[in-house]
């Protein structure tokens, strides 16, 4: 998208404008509610962060406070659980970690998911020093495509590819 200038057409897809709705939805209701079975003292809502450390940015659903002096995101997902937390949500609450951590110069070691297609489902993502040093690789591998142009390895995961707006352009 951002070397090729082809955008997403995402207000074309189905799932993401439905995503979207319920993003809004969750934004604007229960606003002081506080999840204190998990130690929440503060929260934030939908906010937009960037990084030049990293060179990422992104909005965050909610940034959770805790009482023990971190902070971790909360992201709602248009998603069954489905008995497992996939790589590319993990990788993204790691991101959205990072992006708290550098904003926040606050210690973050997890992350929370709602899946809002199986009763809002909540997930804990347990994050470390590992998965940081992953997701730095990972964000080195993006930004070399960006500067250098060059396609990326297709997922050998055929499945990912109906849902992609790429799909017709990738190399396979």
């Amino acid at each position: 998208m951002l070397y090729l200038k082809i955008p997403q057409k995402e207000e074309n897809r189905y799932k993401v404008q439905l995503g979207r709705k319920i993003h809004e939805k969750k934004s604007k209701t229960n606003q002081e509610y506080l999840r204190k079975k998990l130690g929440v003292k503060k929260k934030l809502i939908e906010q937009k962060l960037s990084s030049k450390k990293y060179q990422i940015h992104g909005i965050v659903d909610e940034i959770l406070f805790l009482e023990d002096g971190t902070a971790a995101p909360l992201d709602y997902k248009f998603a069954k659980y489905k008995d497992k937390i996939f790589k590319t949500y993990k990788y993204q609450a790691i991101m959205y970690s990072m992006l708290i951590k550098d904003n926040y110069n606050t210690d973050v070691n997890k992350a929370y998911l709602v899946y809002t297609r199986s009763k809002s489902r909540l997930e804990e993502v347990i994050i470390n020093e590992e998965d940081f040093t992953k997701v730095k690789l990972i964000l080195e591998d993006i930004i070399n495509i960006i500067d250098k142009g060059y396609y990326p390895i297709a997922t050998s995961y055929k499945r990912r590819c109906r849902d992609c707006c790429y799909r017709n352009i990738c190399v396979k």
